[in-house]
């Protein structure tokens, strides 16, 4: 038997962030990119034939971290900084936010490779929900500038 496979782009965001980490290459600083990101679902189809309702961000009744999933991208990658939980820097960023020169947002890790773990943890918990665990996410792919790419899986 066969399997329903449908995926998503979302685009339009512009994020700076760094990799602290990166001690011998410019990552280190602050450096941005265009980004989007590719959501991979599986599942059974609905009465639509559908395996996921493209324009379902927009009607979802499930919420991540309180709000709407579009709002949610738009709070986390719409013209902000991501910055590492572990930066040491952490608070200088803080800072930049507190006093409006940035939108900080604080996430785990930093990186291509993080930032789809992190979408796709966040994503598949909200489509689980959303559909009755009906479809899943299976594969988030994470784009900087359209030439660099990073994928998460389950």
């Amino acid at each position: 038997m066969g399997k329903y496979q449908s995926s998503k782009v979302f685009d339009g965001f512009s994020t700076v962030f760094r990799q602290w980490k990166a001690e011998n290459t410019h990552c280190r600083f602050v450096h941005g990119y265009g980004i989007s990101f590719k959501v991979y679902f599986e599942g059974e189809l609905d009465h639509r034939n559908w395996v996921w309702d493209f324009g379902g961000m927009k009607r979802a009744k499930t919420l991540i971290d309180g709000k709407q999933p579009k709002a949610w991208m738009d709070y986390m990658f719409d013209h902000t900084m991501i910055i590492a939980a572990d930066d040491p820097e952490v608070k200088a960023f803080q800072q930049m936010d507190a006093v409006g020169v940035a939108q900080v947002r604080v996430i785990p890790a930093t990186g291509a490779e993080k930032f789809a773990e992190y979408i796709y943890n966040k994503l598949n918990e909200f489509v689980k929900t959303e559909t009755d665990n009906r479809v899943r996410v299976i594969k988030v792919k994470f784009m900087e500038h359209g030439k660099n790419a990073a994928y998460y899986c389950e």
